[in-house]
């Protein structure tokens, strides 16, 4: 559970980086669940950046019923979002990045809300929880947030490159004052971020690849509107904590 110290640096930075929420084997049989044939594989997608050079993402919607599905119940997550947010939360998507060595390319600088706006959500309230599969270090290209961006309000988006992005010259006004933060951090943590904190990332030129496991939620009072988004909200049923390791012992049996 996060602490009074943690939710106030949510509240006012936008972010909490958490650590050791996930142990060595469940990363392992994570990354063994990213690699192999599968739901990664079959939901894959390119999103090339300016310079050509081109991160994989796979995204769904749906809560499944294997290891993503138990993570993404995980009352490790999910209470800790439910206490930022101060209310019931629902699952929105959930994705895995690959920025893989070398070749892994850049993120714009953006918003989540940015997107989900379009969606009919109301309010930006939206959680994302990003789990490092990998060490994630400067030099592969790990996540960067703006600290208290998430107070400025949501910025009109358009296509920045192969991407949709903020307002290149706007956000470096916003830069300039509140400055930018590289969240480094290692494998099994969690970065909970706030929909409207400003982030991005820089293309991964090592030899060490940095993906992730993300997923994001929706406050129960703000469904979209019109039959927009995602559907009417489920409550999210929480799992036990050794879920993780139940799914990966049953697969081998």
């Amino acid at each position: 559970m996060l602490s009074i110290d943690q939710i106030q640096t949510f509240d006012r930075d936008g972010f909490v980086l958490v650590p050791d929420v996930f142990t060595p084997q469940e990363i392992e049989i994570l990354l063994a669940n990213v690699t192999k044939e599968g739901r990664v594989t079959k939901h894959q997608f390119n999103m090339p950046d300016a310079a050509g050079l081109s991160s994989k993402l796979a995204l769904w919607s749906d809560v499944s019923d294997d290891v993503f599905g138990a993570v993404t119940t995980s009352p490790r997550i999910v209470n800790n979002v439910r206490m930022l947010l101060r209310e019931d939360v629902y699952h929105w998507h959930s994705k895995v990045m690959l920025k893989e060595a070398r070749v892994g390319g850049a993120w714009e600088w953006h918003q989540d809300y940015g997107y989900w706006y379009g969606d009919g959500c109301l309010y930006p309230r939206l959680i994302s929880c990003m789990i490092a599969l990998d060490p994630a270090t400067k030099e592969n290209g790990c996540l960067k947030v703006i600290p208290g961006s998430h107070l400025l309000g949501r910025f009109d988006h358009g296509q920045v490159g192969n991407q949709s992005g903020a307002d290149q010259a706007r956000v470096a006004a916003v830069i300039e004052r509140l400055g930018v933060k590289y969240c480094e951090a290692p494998a099994g943590s969690a970065l909970f971020f706030h929909g409207n904190t400003f982030h991005a990332s820089e293309a991964n030129l090592s030899d060490k690849h940095r993906r992730a496991y993300i997923c994001c939620y929706n406050a129960l009072s703000n469904v979209p509107y019109g039959g927009k988004g995602h559907g009417l909200p489920v409550p999210i049923t929480t799992s036990p904590d050794d879920s993780i390791l139940s799914f990966a012992a049953s697969a081998v049996a």
